[in-house]
């Protein structure tokens, strides 16, 4: 009895080397080895004889020669060596040694606790191995101790596992790993868990699983180290690190990842925590990141039909974030591309509503065609940041269009013997958006995955317009139920020193019984489609795949080469009923430096299309370019 709770004591230590990972194989020396009973990886095993020594030069030394790795075991525990597979021959006697061991942990890891190599003969080209292998131990029972029945669960006890099955050192070894986290999540960091009430009858196994919490452990408060603005308070409630709540390890590991996704700082290194009179202060190592963007193109045209005067065209792009370091995002875009449509974002995050790690935003978008439409879509949405889960967001939109008609146009328009191509049109919508990103950098990623997709569903409503006849509408579904749905997914793989492959998958849709121009998405151009004019194609559903090379030169500067690839269903906007399936393709290289007054890309594109019937020409091709500046 005494020799088996020996050994038991022994398997456990084998638990927490097997859970460590394998153990380095010892180097025998010239000493004396110490013998421990059943520990081949802790005794010094014979080592293989020496030649007599002789007076004549010496020979150049041999490393080693192959040797045949001869096993010998009881009947039974043979049959049970040969699942294993052991090595039949060996480069050298080294690499022997190595092998009996591997072996014999194996056999203990399979709960074949007294296994153990009891001899080994050298010869010259044999080594004969005498294993002991002994009988596979089992659980009796493992009962609860102190433990309570939630904690156990949550660490995936189920008692039907511990019941007349092999003893397995990696199994109770895991069981508990779960058993310590749960309580270093519940404000027990320092936590031990044991056997208590031990029992080894024959070779069954049979005790009570005892943890000691030891004290408990509540959050002190944050402290940033570093040049970041932003503020604790923010900090506190945005990684819910509350002060006078329990520990918890898993909320600490999960800081770095949500830090990472904030744009206005850096962080330098892992989250650091140091313990006092059972507190825990957490260190953030964050720097300022300039993040806030003002861009601004203007330009000047004559205006259209021959009209006196110009019309101002351009972009103008700002993105204030971090409002007063707490976190609070504003942005803005202007674009007029020609001389009569225009585009207008605004959107606004406020982060921790009510006290709470929730986030509240609200976009709106307003677009305007020539003088047929205008487009106005508002969205609210409530996020949930996780570092886990990932980002969990609800959203209420409602898009809205309608007509525009100067006098000329009226006229026109109640004359037509068929409805047009735009129409006026609402549709509600209420949906579902998840997103998650491991990116390394926000900005410059070189490494890392970035999903999101959203899905969301609604009615749709078209209104008749006083300038059209009503009898046009007849036959046309004026209520109705729309659908809409749209992904992206982004993968960096680092090659190299400095390279970096981006393979990219995006896509959009939209399913309803009848499409007019101004419900369709459009595409093209330097964010959507490179290689095509902007907003070029119309359509209700695409996807469009990248793989892009880049090269760094810096740590903000790239050159790269790319291939967009489209699938979509064109439409004609001259001839709505007029829509094929289309692979546009997109082909081309740029750059992207820093410079004093910002970072400055270049792209250079051509493009092909079966629907626009163009192909890969240099007078077709396009040139982007652009200079975001950073504050």
């Amino acid at each position: 009895m005494a020799r088996l709770a020996t050994l038991f004591l022994w398997s456990c230590w084998l638990a927490l080397s097997l859970a460590a990972g394998p153990l380095r194989a010892q180097t025998p020396d010239a000493g004396p080895g110490v013998a421990v009973p059943n520990a081949p990886g802790l005794a010094s095993p014979p080592l293989p004889p020496v030649g007599t020594p002789t007076t004549a030069p010496a020979a150049p030394r041999r490393l080693g020669h192959p040797r045949f790795l001869k096993i010998e075991a009881e009947p039974a525990g043979l049959a049970t060596v040969r699942r294993l597979h052991p090595r039949a021959t060996v480069p050298d006697s080294l690499t022997a040694l190595r092998t009996v061991r591997e072996l014999v942990l194996a056999l203990q890891a399979d709960a074949y606790l007294t296994a153990s190599a009891d001899d080994m003969r050298w010869g010259r080209d044999t080594v004969r191995v005498r294993l002991y292998v002994g009988e596979q131990f089992r659980w009796a029972y493992l009962h609860n101790g102190n433990l309570g029945d939630g904690l156990l669960t949550r660490a995936g006890y189920r008692e039907k596992f511990f019941r007349r099955t092999p003893w397995h050192p990696a199994d109770w070894a895991a069981l508990q790993e779960r058993v310590l986290t749960e309580a270093e999540n519940q404000g027990f960091p320092f936590a031990t868990i044991g056997l208590d009430s031990l029992r080894i009858t024959g070779r069954d196994i049979a005790g009570r699983v005892v943890l000691k919490r030891g004290p408990a452990v509540y959050f002190d408060s944050l402290q940033i180290v570093g040049t970041s603005k932003t503020k604790k308070r923010f900090l506190t409630k945005y990684l819910q690190l509350a002060p006078g709540t329990p520990y918890s390890q898993q909320r600490v590991d999960a800081a770095a990842a949500l830090l990472r996704q904030l744009p206005y700082v850096r962080l330098r290194a892992v989250p650091e925590v140091r313990f006092a009179r059972n507190q825990a202060r957490v260190y953030l190592l964050l720097d300022e990141r300039p993040s806030n963007q003002f861009d601004a193109i203007v330009g000047l045209l004559p205006n259209a039909n021959g009209a006196s005067g110009v019309q101002f065209t351009g972009d103008v792009t700002i993105n204030l974030r971090n409002l007063r370091g707490g976190g609070k995002q504003v942005g803005l875009q202007w674009r007029k591309v020609d001389a009569l449509s225009q585009l207008f974002d605004f959107n606004y995050l406020h982060p921790n509503i009510f006290g709470t790690p929730l986030e509240v935003g609200g976009t709106f978008n307003l677009y305007k065609q020539n003088d047929a439409f205008l487009t106005i879509r508002p969205r609210v949405q409530v996020s949930y940041p996780t570092a886990r889960a990932g980002r969990l967001t609800f959203y209420a939109e409602q898009r809205s269009s309608r007509l525009l008609f100067d006098s000329l146009a009226y006229d026109k328009a109640s004359k037509q013997t068929k409805l047009p191509d735009y129409v006026d049109s609402e549709y509600t919508s209420y949906g579902f958006g998840y997103s998650r990103a491991n990116l390394d950098d926000i900005y410059f990623p070189h490494r890392g995955l970035f999903v999101s997709a959203q899905g969301g569903v609604g009615t749709k409503i078209i209104r008749r317009n006083a300038s059209i006849s009503e009898a046009l509408y007849a036959g046309l579904a004026l209520r109705s139920t729309q659908y809409s749905f749209g992904g992206r997914a982004e993968r960096y793989w680092p090659l190299g020193r400095q390279g970096v492959l981006l393979v990219r998958a995006r896509g959009e849709g939209l399913f309803n019984q009848q499409f007019f121009l101004n419900d369709l998405f459009r595409l093209g151009g330097l964010n959507s489609l490179r290689g095509f004019t902007e907003n070029q194609f119309y359509t209700n559903a695409y996807g469009v795949g990248t793989v892009e090379l880049r090269q760094f030169t810096g740590p903000e500067g790239y050159v790269f080469i790319f291939a967009d690839q489209a699938l979509l269903r064109a439409y004609d906007p001259v001839l709505l009923s007029s829509r094929a399936l289309d692979k546009p393709t997109g082909l081309g290289a740029g750059l992207s430096f820093r410079t004093a007054a910002g970072l400055f890309q270049f792209v250079y594109s051509v493009g092909r299309s079966e629907f626009l019937n163009t192909g890969f020409s240099l007078s077709n091709s396009k040139v982007h370019f652009g200079l975001t500046s950073r504050f």
